[in-house]
């Protein structure tokens, strides 16, 4: 009997063909990731002046695109992908998910096709978190995972922030835009909050051998702390309450995030994107306890530390490990996004703190801040792209 050569027993077949929309991630991440840098080439022009965005005022329009085109990507591909998971039913696949995917994009090209009429743009774009919603409750329903049904809940609270923007835009509801926007940040949170505290200490546990230390006090405070802040925000911005509130959220997800803390993952950059990310929530909230308090001028930096910080670090961490994970790959990112990861808090940092130390070159700052944007999202783009494009190594579907 002829011996097999140990080498050949480690070899798989390279995948052939492609899988675009095997499984949600895959179209939503990739767009997501081409989005990010798409919308800050986008951004950079509008700045200077060279174009112009139809009915929405340019910083709305950068507010909502940022929210509900590129974070709403990220949103759709992570649950999509989780739902399945969670449930062990399957979630769109093949035509059912390139028609979802084609709903997400067409309301990011209805906002720049010349001559549309605003009533058509808005009701395009609106379309999506509605369906979205849908598509992701049937299968949570139908398993009865109670724990579940907040996820499809706050996509129906985005699509009302969304409503709230585009209502304003119309001049059906004036002076909502700042509102909606406000919401739709704040709802994103949550789900950071909610989704983070699941995964960020499972996955550091389970790559390190370590265990995460969990307080049941504090596991109590943090969705109380984190919805009173965030509701005191949107109705008294400057006001004691939000302030002690913040002070409050910011303190219980300080703690939170140290019983998650050792110095093991610090080696593992799919770990430590992830604390870090989750560390830009907590920052985020001490600055707004101080904007309310009128200790500082922080409400812009408050805000940017929850979405260039917050949402930026923690959607290109997760994009970055699900897609290895589902592809069938092991859990070690390429080299070079390292550079993406410190790229993406250099961004973050160069947002939330230079224009507060220097407010006379705010330009500049907001052009550096860009550029080390697009170079976290490009590099993510240029690396991951062949593997969500193709089929899964191990041969599975997905």
């Amino acid at each position: 009997m002829a011996l097999i050569p140990i080498e050949d027993l480690t070899k798989r077949p390279q995948p052939t063909g492609w899988a675009p929309f095997a499984l949600g991630f895959r179209p939503f991440f990739l767009a997501a990731g081409i989005y990010a840098v798409l919308m800050m080439m986008l951004w950079l022009l509008v700045l200077r002046g060279s174009l112009d965005i139809g009915e929405m005022s340019p910083l709305v329009w950068h507010g909502h695109e940022m929210l509900f085109g590129f974070t709403v990507a990220v949103i759709a591909g992570f649950l999509l992908t989780a739902a399945q998971n969670w449930t062990g039913i399957r979630t769109p696949s093949g035509t059912p998910l390139a028609a979802l995917f084609l709903l997400w994009l067409a309301g990011r090209v209805s906002f720049l096709v010349p001559g549309l009429r605003p009533c058509l743009v808005a009701t395009i774009d609106l379309a999506f978190l509605p369906v979205l919603a849908l598509v992701l409750a049937l299968p949570i329903l139908k398993a009865k995972q109670l724990h579940n049904y907040p996820f499809p809940v706050m996509l129906l609270a985005l699509t009302a922030a969304n409503v709230m923007v585009h209502g304003d835009a119309l001049g059906w509801t004036p002076g909502t835009a700042s509102m909606g926007l406000h919401l739709a940040v704040y709802v994103v949170v949550t789900m950071i909050v909610v989704m983070g505290g699941r995964v960020i200490p499972s996955f550091t546990d389970n790559k390190l051998r370590t265990r995460a230390r969990r307080w049941k006090s504090i596991e109590w405070l943090v969705p109380v702390a984190t919805l009173g802040a965030l509701v005191a925000a949107l109705i008294a911005a400057d006001s004691p309450v939000t302030a002690l509130l913040a002070a409050l959220a910011a303190g219980v997800h300080g703690i939170r995030l140290a019983g998650w803390h050792t110095r093991k993952y610090w080696s593992v950059p799919l770990l430590w994107i992830l604390h870090l990310g989750y560390a830009w929530i907590a920052l985020g909230f001490a600055l707004l306890a101080l904007s309310a308090a009128g200790i500082a001028a922080t409400a812009v930096s408050s805000l940017h530390a929850f979405t260039a910080g917050g949402i930026g670090v923690l959607t290109l961490g997760m994009m970055a490990r699900v897609s290895l994970g589902h592809s069938g790959r092991m859990l070690e990112p390429a080299p070079v996004m390292t550079r993406a990861f410190v790229a993406i808090n250099l961004a973050a940092l160069i947002r939330v703190a230079l224009p507060l130390l220097f407010p006379g070159v705010y330009m500049q700052i907001m052009a550096a801040a860009a550029v080390a944007w697009m170079v976290a999202f490009g590099l993510f783009v240029v690396v991951y792209a062949p593997m969500l494009l193709r089929p899964r190594v191990d041969g599975k579907p997905g």
